[in-house]
Formats: structure tokens, C-alpha cells, sequence
């Protein structure tokens, strides 16, 4: 995998973290500019309504559970459970905010993984930047050893974030968790209810409801200005191409007997566990639960119904269908809005974002950087449009423009010129200059230190989860799933 796939990729670490099965469940920062970016972050970036003269909603708020012991300083000790992709992915993202703020306010102090090879590269490259870390096999162990810990990071297989998640915060510990919460909705209840007894703040990792461009759009295009008029229609892809077994270094290669404790028949299940039932929840669940989760905020509120195809023809070694297409209806105060969502694991074309079709306008948004758009129709004057690039909600793109893509490659914006009688294209005013997942973590690490609002609670995480574990039901069923509004409740 390139840095490029890696960066633009959202899938839990490929390292299956420690855990038995049936195991009981257990001043001067420039902190100042880490706090500057979180709030900004937590608030919504809901300026550019009132430049209007009209007040820009702010996303449901959901207050951070009390803090029954805050941290006595602004360094935060955290662990990482899951040492895979993903697993790497979120270290590097919050090892890069104490770097940045130029003092050390997320430290690690431990990893965990029973996969060695995973386990030692992660240790070694945390180690390489001062930060050297205990490392275990068993999540238990480290539970019971580490003794001043105030968060950890869980980027373990799906089945498992239930279980490692709920024992860190039965030990005292806020958790960031990887999405979907579980492929379990049992599972995914019991971390709600664990986070609400305990008090310990539990975000769950869509990480676009802290990224500042989809705070922007949704906030300022979509919701408090109205800029797209009436939603009808929602599209979405995450196209992803062909990937081959994962493999395994023979030198690390984990034992039989090892394997059976942590639940896995064999080294290809532990380093390919998407593929399995029991493991994950598929495409649809690894990758269009994050657009799902975008549908839920734009419409405010869940879907009525669902229904999906799809299958299995390319690949002949898995358990669930490779390509997902699903329609989900919303009910909004204006009516009846469908949501379609295309996923699929054999072509990359197109990649990923989500459309938003209004009467007055489209906003075509994704984490990509040459992703985002906002298309208006002819019939919206340009005195009109000129008013919300005044504002400050759009910019007119320029042609040939040069942006830095998180990943630190460069993207050249396109001609813009529309033909007589086509929509004209403008931007979105906001570029990500951090990776993807970091503002997320920010937005976690604000709220420990400070009681910020998370901007993914578990109550959202668990609505997201429900929607896109039915798509798999409704496909299986052959049939079309309808909710209740108490379906997404715990």
C-alpha cells in the first residue's frame, strides 16, 4: 500500500489485538493553538450564518460525560490497542499533535498487538521518536500493568471493540474507538451503556464529524444558510480497488495454540478478517458506514428504511459480497429524501464522496482535497452567489489552482469554465492541512482535558451502526428493512 492509499484508506488495523472471547469484561502549550484548533473544531466553524445576519445551527450537541478525574496536567498518557493499518494511522495522526504544538501533550506510553510483526513496528517507530512504549500481546496484562494512563486508542477487528473497549473504560480509561462500534449491535449497546455507568468518554472514529470541511459544508452550506434549497437526493461512493491476501512475515507468524486463544482458526483469518462474518461486517460496514453516518447528519436524523444489492463474482474467498449498492429514505420536515450508497472492493474508480442534490444547488464533498465542489444552478443569480462568497461560505475556484492534499502531494484544481445553460462549479473554502483522522483526535483530546463536546458520541456512533448493519440484512433478506424511531435508541 502506498502513502496515499494508506492516508486515503479507513479500515480498522489488519492486526487482531489481544483478547480471549469469552474473557470477562473487565499553560503554555502552545496548547494554546491545539485548544484554538479543538474548539474550532467542536463549535462547527458556525460563523459564516451570522455574516448573513441569520444564526448557523450548530450540530446536535452532546455534552461530554463529567470528568471524575481530569488530568493534572495537558500531557495526556494514552495506549494503542491494535497495531495494524489503522492502528498506525491514528498514532501517527496524534503523535504529530504534540509535535506540532512543539511540546509533548499526547504521549504514548503503550502498544498491544498479538500479531509480533505489528507489535514491534509500531514499538519501534514510536521509539524512534522518543516516545518508547511497553509492549504487550494480551490487552489484559497491559491493563493491569500500566497504572497512569488516561486514554487509549482501540484499532482492533470489529468483533473485538466491544470487548476492549469496554474493559478500558471499566479500568478508568476514555476510549477513542475505531468505527463501526461493533458488527455486533449487542455489543455496540453494551459500550453505550458501559460509557454512561462508568462516566468515561467513549468517541467513536467518523472521523468527518471533526473534520473542519465537512463542518463547513454541513454547517454553513447545507444547514444554517440553505445555500442547496430543499434536499431530495443524497449519492454516495466509496470505490476501493482489488486487494490481494495481506500475507504474513513467516519469522512472526503467529502459533496455532496462540491463534485458537484470541479466536482465530488461522493466520490467513487473523491478517485477512474483513473477509470473515464473524470478524467484520463487510464493505458496506468498513467503508459506507462512514457516508451513512454523513446521510444521518445532513438529514438530521435516521433513515425509514433500507434496501441493497449486490453479491459476491470477482472474489472467491470471501464471505460477504464484495460490491454494495443500498437506498436508505429519510423523513424530513420537507418531505420524503432518498440516500443512495455505492460501495465497492474491485475498481477505485471515482474513489470516495458524498453528493447532495438541492433544488438550488449541489455539494459534492469528501476528505480528498479534489473531491469537494459545490455545483449551482443557472437559475441562482450571481449577485445571489456572490453573497456567500462575501461571506465566506464558497469561493469561486480558480483554474490551475495548487492545493496540498493531506498526504502532502500536490492537486491542481480544474478548468471551471461551464458550457452555456450548466450548473457553475465553485469551492468550498477550507483546505485540510492535517491528516484525515487527526482533528478527530483532537476534538477527543480536547474534551478530556477540557469537557468539549465529542463531536461522535456513542449514542451517534450506535445510530450510524444500525443503519449500516441493516443494509446487510435488507441484502441477505432480499428484502426492504423498515425502522422504527426506537431502533436507534439504547
Amino acid at each position: 500500500m502506498t502513502k496515499t492509499e494508506k492516508q486515503e484508506s479507513d479500515s480498522a488495523g489488519d492486526g487482531a489485538t489481544s483478547s480471549s472471547p469469552s474473557a470477562p469484561n473487565a499553560g503554555a502549550l502552545s496548547r494554546r493553538d491545539f485548544l484554538r484548533s479543538a474548539a474550532a473544531v467542536g463549535s462547527g466553524l458556525a460563523l459564516t450564518g451570522k455574516a448573513l445576519g441569520q444564526d448557523a445551527p450548530e450540530i446536535k450537541p452532546q455534552q461530554a460525560p463529567s470528568l471524575s478525574s481530569p488530568p493534572s496536567s495537558d500531557t495526556l498518557n494514552i495506549a494503542l490497542i491494535g497495531c495494524g493499518l489503522q492502528g498506525e494511522v491514528l498514532m501517527e495522526a496524534a503523535r504529530r499533535i504534540q509535535s506540532e504544538a512543539g511540546n509533548p501533550t499526547v504521549r504514548f506510553k503503550a502498544a498491544c498487538d498479538i500479531y509480533p510483526y505489528n507489535l514491534r513496528l509500531v514499538s519501534g517507530r514510536l521509539k524512534a521518536c522518543g516516545q518508547p512504549v511497553n509492549a504487550y500481546e494480551d490487552y489484559r496484562e497491559m491493563l493491569h500493568k500500566e497504572k497512569d494512563l488516561d486514554a487509549v486508542i482501540v484499532a482492533t477487528p470489529d468483533w473485538m471493540h466491544a470487548e476492549h473497549a469496554i474493559a478500558c473504560m471499566e479500568a478508568g480509561y476514555h476510549v477513542y474507538c475505531e468505527k463501526t462500534m461493533s458488527n455486533s449491535l449487542e455489543k455496540a449497546r453494551r459500550m453505550v451503556w458501559t460509557a454512561r455507568r462508568t462516566g468515561k468518554l467513549l468517541q467513536i472514529g467518523y472521523q468527518r464529524r471533526s473534520s473542519p470541511r465537512y463542518l463547513h459544508a454541513i454547517n454553513n452550506v447545507a444547514h444554517g444558510n440553505r445555500f442547496l434549497g430543499r434536499i431530495c437526493q443524497a449519492n454516495a461512493q466509496w470505490n476501493r480497488a482489488k486487494m490481494e491476501d495481506m500475507g504474513w512475515v513467516k519469522k512472526y507468524e503467529v502459533s496455532p495454540e496462540k491463534l485458537a486463544k484470541y479466536g482465530y482458526d488461522s493466520m490467513h483469518q487473523l491478517r485477512n478478517w474483513r473477509w470473515f462474518r464473524k470478524y467484520g461486517g463487510g464493505p458496506v460496514v468498513d467503508l459506507g458506514s462512514h457516508q451513512i453516518d454523513v446521510f444521518n447528519w445532513v438529514f438530521k436524523g435516521n433513515p425509514t428504511s433500507v434496501m441493497a444489492g449486490g453479491g459476491i463474482g470477482y472474489y472467491k474467498n470471501r464471505e460477504w459480497p464484495e460490491n454494495v449498492m443500498a437506498m436508505l429514505e429519510y423523513a424530513t420536515p420537507e418531505g420524503k429524501a432518498c440516500a443512495l450508497c455505492q460501495v465497492l472492493t474491485t475498481s477505485s474508480y471515482g474513489k470516495y464522496y458524498e453528493a447532495f442534490m438541492g433544488e438550488n444547488a449541489t455539494l459534492r464533498i469528501s476528505e480528498l482535497s479534489y473531491g469537494t465542489m459545490v455545483v449551482v444552478e443557472r437559475h441562482v443569480d450571481r449577485e445571489e452567489r456572490d453573497k456567500w462568497v462575501e461571506a465566506g461560505v464558497l469561493r469561486e475556484a480558480m483554474a490551475g489552482e495548487r492545493v496540498t492534499t493531506p498526504s502532502g502531494e500536490i492537486a491542481v484544481i480544474e478548468a471551471i469554465e461551464s458550457p452555456p445553460g450548466m450548473p457553475t462549479l465553485w469551492d468550498i473554502p477550507i483546505t485540510l492541512l492535517k491528516p484525515y483522522h487527526q482533528y478527530h483526535l483532537e476534538n477527543f483530546f480536547s474534551a478530556i482535558l477540557h469537557g468539549t463536546p465529542l463531536n461522535c458520541p456513542p449514542e451517534i456512533g450506535y445510530e450510524s451502526a444500525v443503519a449500516a448493519l441493516a443494509v446487510n440484512k435488507a441484502l441477505e433478506a432480499g428484502k426492504t428493512i423498515h425502522f422504527k424511531p426506537e431502533d436507534f435508541k439504547v
